[in-house]
């Protein structure tokens, strides 16, 4: 799971909200994202490649994810990274989830196991949520604008996943946000959205 942990972060949310709660998101999203993998039984492992402060990223081990440091150059590069630690079946999870459930990342986990590659699109359809493949040797991330067409064409099957999946609904802008709020947003995104944004304040209940 990549982190941005600099004002980099979600910059597509400037100026409604500011650098400072850019990086409190940032926070709270893979924070939230975390508990549900750490959930989740066909997880082994947790490896966080990210450029945060040492408080967060002590945090973020905290949670029981292994911090790799960001070698700077890109999400791919460090991307590349962190799949450069694993010799077993390896999945690539966007850290912008903030209403992802175990029970939708096992569902989709499930269904990669069946292919050698595979992968998730966001909600439109273009971008990538989640990457897998059983030989992380053969794992090259594509990401970035349109990288479901490349992910595709390097021969990741994409899995037959719902539209109301909460695999499918990445946070990168503030409209992305106030329709994750809706769905239900982990705990620590909620409170983090209280202190931002009256716009989120109708929110249901965290999701379960």
């Amino acid at each position: 799971m990549p982190v941005k942990g600099t004002a980099d972060g979600k910059s597509r949310m400037s100026p409604a909200i500011d650098e400072a709660g850019r990086r409190l998101l940032v926070e709270a999203f893979a924070r939230d994202a975390l508990a549900a993998v750490a959930a989740s039984p066909y997880v082994e492992r947790m490896i966080v490649v990210t450029d945060a402060a040492a408080p967060v990223a002590s945090l973020l081990r905290s949670l029981g994810a292994e911090i790799v440091a960001d070698p700077g150059g890109g999400l791919n590069a460090a991307i590349a990274a962190g799949v450069d630690r694993v010799r077993t079946p390896v999945a690539v999870l966007l850290g912008d989830l903030p209403t992802l459930t175990t029970a939708d990342l096992d569902d989709a986990l499930a269904l990669a196991a069946e292919h050698p590659l595979a992968f998730v699109t966001d909600a439109d359809r273009t971008g990538t949520t989640l990457l897998t493949a059983r030989d992380p040797a053969d794992l090259v991330p594509r990401f970035g604008t349109g990288s479901a067409g490349r992910h595709q064409a390097a021969g990741h099957t994409l899995l037959g996943i719902g539209a109301l999946s909460s695999l499918r609904h990445d946070v990168d802008t503030e409209a992305d946000l106030i329709e994750a709020t809706q769905r239900g947003l982990g705990p620590h995104t909620a409170e983090a959205v209280r202190g931002l944004s009256p716009r989120a304040e109708s929110a249901p209940s965290p999701r379960r």
